[in-house]
């Protein structure tokens, strides 16, 4: 199996496994994640309307990943979304049954920002601001 098709395996098995997540924190009551997102968030310090900005950015990120072209971007959002996530576990002292898949998505959003990462930062403002064409 090629490199290009375990990479585009990978980022379509996230951008489902992120539009379910993403939509879930949308739903309200118990979801087959859990309790209700509205109390999660405020369990975690967080207001109950920050559950829609995180899903967004979950499903737009997943909508990205299943472009070619704008991985990058979807992978990156991921990152950022991710990486607050393990901090707010590691920071509630939530424990490893409801913590494993923040830092385990977090790698994986990792591995598909650095094997889509541009040969050129330029192009890749130009790509996403839709200055120009990309070589």
């Amino acid at each position: 199996m090629s490199k290009q098709r375990l990479l585009t395996g990978l980022c379509w098995f996230m951008a489902i496994e992120f539009v379910i997540g993403g939509a879930a924190k949308f739903l309200p009551g118990e979801t087959m994640f859990g309790p209700e997102y509205s109390e999660r968030f405020v369990d975690w310090g967080y207001p109950t309307w920050f559950r829609f900005v995180v899903g967004a950015g979950e499903v737009l990120a997943a909508v990205l990943l299943t472009q070619p072209r704008r991985r990058f971007l979807g992978a990156g959002i991921l990152v950022v979304i991710l990486g607050g996530a393990v901090l707010t576990h590691v920071l509630n002292q939530d424990p490893l049954s409801e913590s494993v898949s923040a830092p385990v998505h977090l790698v994986l959003a990792g591995i598909v920002a650095w094997a889509t990462r541009p040969a050129d930062w330029r192009t890749l403002v130009s790509s996403y601001a839709g200055l120009g064409t990309t070589r």
